[in-house]
């Protein structure tokens, strides 16, 4: 069973920023209002989810030294894409020249820790090399009179190639879940507007996140001092503190980029991976924790082992 390793990483955001100030203006809010109550001061908005997926699967591969004729599997994790088909991961293999298959993974905000499993699951029985995508453009189905969600959503990507060939697992333990009872609670109807019950999604996120890390810490046979990063999903910076307090890990080794992006779903957990790795937050071989829930209800946590360790 070949063994893998993350060996290059990128992001994109588009150019357009909303900030507190901007909602302000024609809301029933405040700049403190929305801070207080999530964490998020701006957020991008504006481009294609295929556009930003090209943009940051290119990033990875140049920081991997690699073209995209080196790639031959490309998962784009997406609840937003530009087109009913193809799936936007045909459109990104073929902009950047990959090799081999494709396709599009919807699990909403877990969707990149799904792909990111399925990506090590496939290389450890052949594939060499796979690029991993979390892209979305969620400013196309928010409401910006709606007070309770417009504050919450950006636009934006995140990308890792993962390359076989490593001494040691990439991923040490994983558990995936859904629980459609849920749907109800955060879901957007074809051509209509995200609709959610913030309290109670607020409720279960924490409660699937906490026994979600819960079983992947027992499963690798590790606690949470021995996490050097936590990149959980940036829904809100409640949420966060109260995943954080219940399964023992600080903030201070815990990232959180929401400030500047919002909840940017398939995005999220990926671009704050990089921009982690971009501050120097990550060693060779340092335990990373990525978590996060989304509509359906999705969740995904997983362990990995960081570094290009044995790769060729």
């Amino acid at each position: 069973m070949t063994k893998a390793a993350i060996t290059g990483w990128g992001s994109a955001l588009p150019d357009k920023v909303l900030t507190n100030a901007d909602f302000a203006a024609r809301l029933d809010t405040t700049d403190e209002w929305i801070v207080e109550r999530t964490g998020m001061r701006e957020r991008h908005v504006g481009g294609t989810t295929r556009g930003l997926a090209i943009e940051a699967g290119q990033a990875a591969l140049r920081r991997a030294g690699l073209g995209g004729a080196d790639i031959d599997l490309v998962i784009v994790a997406s609840t937003t894409p530009d087109q009913t088909l193809p799936a936007v991961s045909a459109t990104v293999h073929e902009r950047l020249g990959c090799r081999g298959g494709a396709f599009d993974v919807n699990a909403a905000c877990a969707g990149f820790t799904y792909s990111l499993v399925l990506a090590d699951s496939l290389i450890a029985t052949g594939a060499r090399r796979a690029l991993v995508i979390g892209s979305d453009t969620l400013s196309r189905i928010t409401d910006y009179e709606d007070r309770a969600t417009a504050i919450l959503f950006g636009d934006g990507a995140g990308a890792v190639v993962v390359e076989g060939g490593a001494r040691d697992d990439l991923i040490l333990a994983y558990d995936l879940g859904a629980d459609g009872t849920a749907a109800p609670l955060l879901f957007a109807e074809l051509g209509g507007y995200i609709e959610m019950d913030g309290r109670e999604i607020f409720r279960r996120a924490v409660r699937a996140e906490v026994d979600s890390i819960g079983k992947v810490f027992a499963a690798a046979g590790c606690h949470a001092e021995d996490i050097a990063l936590f990149v959980p999903h940036q829904a809100n910076v409640r949420i966060i503190e109260a995943v954080n307090e219940r399964v023992g890990i600080p903030m201070e080794r815990t990232v959180v980029v929401l400030d500047r992006i919002g909840n940017t779903s398939a995005g999220s957990i990926p671009f704050g991976l990089c921009a982690a790795v971009e501050a120097g937050r990550v060693d060779e071989g340092d335990l990373v924790l990525l978590s996060g829930f989304g509509a359906g209800m999705t969740w995904a946590s997983t362990i990995i082992r960081w570094g290009r360790r044995g790769v060729a």
